[in-house]
């Protein structure tokens, strides 16, 4: 993680240097103002991210309630000076249409962000980023370890609850009687 530019820039400014040609292929967000610009995930990360956007579209589609967002999708978590975070994963269950959609960061937060964590995630660093989820509303943040396959749940004000990849896991009041296991995170397509 690196600092790369040392002006203070707003959310809006960061979004539009994001989509000049030099930044493409490149992963980056933004800290109290400056850009971070972060390595890209490796290949298992991003295998567990799609099984949880999976999982999470298929309880949209069945509950009839709310939409994912992946791909890092910005997400606006403190203003003056601008911070934008991009959850691995993001549910979002308001009235936004694909047509009436954020073009740029949300400047709304998700109910639940899923962050999963790569191998150069530091736990003060996930930590940090949780704490401004939670603090701009986002009610849920699952924190995935790659390595142990548990999940550690994490809300506003409450302790975190670890779940090891043999447990069920809720959408503790969130996401109204979701429920899966742990270990659909981890499952290879076709296999049980």
């Amino acid at each position: 993680m690196a600092i790369v530019e040392s002006a203070l820039m707003t959310a809006e400014a960061f979004f539009a240097w994001t989509a000049q040609d030099e930044q493409s292929g490149r992963f980056f967000e933004l800290d109290r103002g400056e850009v971070v610009e972060l390595p890209p995930p490796g290949k298992f990360h991003g295998f567990v991210c799609t099984n949880i956007a999976a999982i999470l579209r298929t309880y949209a589609i069945q509950s009839g309630r709310g939409y994912v967002c992946g791909n890092d999708s910005g997400v606006i978590v403190e203003r003056n000076p601008d911070t934008v975070r991009g959850p691995d994963v993001s549910f979002f269950d308001d009235e936004q249409t694909a047509e009436t959609m954020d073009r740029a960061y949300a400047e709304h937060p998700p109910v639940l962000a899923v962050e999963v964590l790569s191998p150069t995630d530091r736990f003060s660093r996930t930590m940090r980023r949780v704490a401004q989820l939670l603090k701009s509303g986002v009610k849920l943040v699952w924190v995935v370890d790659l390595e142990t396959q548990e999940v550690s749940i994490c809300r506003p004000e409450a302790d975190v609850e670890i779940l090891d990849n043999k447990s069920e896991l809720t959408g503790n009041g969130v996401l109204p009687e979701f429920r899966c296991q742990v270990s659909e995170f981890f499952r290879y397509p076709g296999r049980r």
